[in-house]
């Protein structure tokens, strides 16, 4: 069985070979990431607390759901992921964004006390911030 980039699965991801994993130039990754940071906000920090400074978002709410709720928020942050796979983040830097979401899925389903760590731990923000500080730095 082929499996090359045409026949629908890559050599990249599959094998986690991510050299050349989406052809981004300057402004389609800037657009990328500016996409991301909205979605990131929608996830971590979109609401707040009325009366206090504490933000939350779509993910924390999913979280007080049990069970489904920690699957579901998860699955919003590895959407994250796969862009960062998209854009082409080396693998150090992918396995650091990886741990933020399986530490917060972990601790997310610890009842209660995980529904407040999501809030305060927000890794989908963190992992936002982690591919700004990539690409500022001029990697490509």
């Amino acid at each position: 069985m082929n499996f090359s980039r045409s026949g629908g699965f890559s050599s990249g991801f599959g094998g986690f070979g991510f050299a050349g994993a989406g052809p981004y130039d300057a402004t389609t990754r800037r657009a990328a990431l500016d996409r991301l940071d909205r979605l990131a906000t929608l996830f971590d920090t979109a609401f707040i607390l009325p009366g206090t400074n504490v933000r939350f978002g779509v993910e924390s709410l999913l979280r007080l759901v049990p069970g489904i709720g920690d699957a579901a928020a998860s699955a919003l942050s590895c959407y994250l992921l796969y862009e960062a796979y998209r854009l082409g983040v080396p693998r150090l830097l992918f396995a650091r964004m990886l741990a933020n979401v399986l530490l917060e899925g972990t601790a997310g389903a610890v009842p209660f006390a995980g529904d407040a760590f999501d809030v305060f731990f927000r890794a989908n923000r963190r992992n936002v911030a982690l591919l700004r500080e990539h690409f500022a730095r001029g990697r490509v």
